[in-house]
């Protein structure tokens, strides 16, 4: 697996990360849960693998992904040697608050959950959802919290993990993150994250591109996955989904490797975010990764039209 560095925190990790927001048990996102057992097992795989590198958060699953993944750290003693984790500060999710005072007791919260009294990544999450920016971005706010608890030592690297360009394109040109997350906007199907990427990459920032199968549907396949993006979707929706489809049957490629790869062969990202949901998913993704495709396969992907705007315009976000 190769691996990249996080700037000048002396962090590395793999072209690969897992995330772990499914291992929470999110049905409102997913349209499907994950029982303890089947979690358990899979952060067992993830730390038994050779990506050394897993994102979570404070509030996937109310925190049951957290303490989950606590459970396994605690099993083993601590997290394996060279293994970097990534969480992140998230709001009240009754109030919508999202102050400087409950930014630390996220974190809080978090260290409690997972056992640790650090962690390598510490993004700021989802400001988009909260009630009032301001709390965020003034003076004293959320962003200049997530900036003391680096300084503390608390955090290596700290960055910003969203979706709404928007909002995040500004936050980017006034902070100065070392890293980045975003998901669903770089995919087969959608690029408007390019100028995003592109201003990461003139500052030094590291790209985190998460949910490169659109939220499932191109690794799962339009015939068993009726969302794109966690939105339910129609037939003309799927389209542009069964055209992918139907070029990767004709080159006998499996639509999750193009997709995946997609995004791994892109050299502005640092790390793929693949959400997965049970052991099994951890070979595939390695299997995808690794997969002969024919350059004939991706010319022919490149002549699929693709979206630029929000694809999250019209969702309706539940937490669970």
């Amino acid at each position: 697996m190769k691996r990249r560095p996080i700037g000048r925190t002396g962090l590395e990790v793999t072209e690969i990360c897992f995330g772990t927001a499914p291992l929470g048990g999110m049905p409102d996102t997913y349209g499907y849960s994950v029982d303890e057992a089947t979690a358990l097992a899979t952060i067992r795989a993830i730390f038994d693998g050779p990506v050394n590198f897993m994102d979570t958060s404070r509030n996937y699953g109310f925190g049951r992904s957290e303490e989950r993944i606590g459970t396994v750290i605690r099993e083993r003693g601590g997290l394996p040697p060279g293994f970097v984790l990534s969480t992140k500060l998230d709001r009240d999710m009754s109030t919508g608050r999202f102050d400087a005072v409950h930014a630390r007791q996220s974190l809080e919260e978090s260290l409690l959950a997972l056992g640790l009294d650090r962690v390598h990544i510490l993004h700021l999450h989802d400001p988009e959802h909260s009630v009032d920016l301001n709390e965020i971005t003034r003076p004293g706010g959320a962003l200049d919290e997530l900036f003391r608890i680096k300084e503390e030592g608390l955090a290596t690297a700290v960055g910003l993990a969203m979706g709404r360009l928007d909002i995040m394109l500004p936050m980017v040109k006034d902070w100065p993150f070392d890293v980045l997350l975003n998901h669903n906007r770089f995919t087969l199907l959608n690029r408007s994250a390019g100028p995003l990427f592109e201003l990461a990459n003139e500052r030094g920032i590291a790209v985190f591109n998460a949910a490169p199968y659109a939220g499932g549907v191109l690794a799962k396949g339009s015939s068993r996955v009726s969302r794109i993006t966690y939105q339910e979707i129609d037939e003309t929706m799927l389209a542009p989904v069964r055209q992918i489809e139907g070029l990767c049957r004709k080159h006998s490629v499996a639509p999750g490797a193009a997709a995946l790869q997609f995004s791994l062969n892109e050299p502005r990202i640092t790390s793929t975010v693949v959400g997965v949901s049970k052991p099994e998913r951890i070979a595939q993704t390695l299997e995808w990764a690794t997969a002969a495709i024919p350059e004939q396969a991706w010319e022919d992907l490149g002549k699929i039209g693709y979206s630029v705007d929000d694809p999250e315009a019209r969702r309706i976000y539940k937490p669970g």
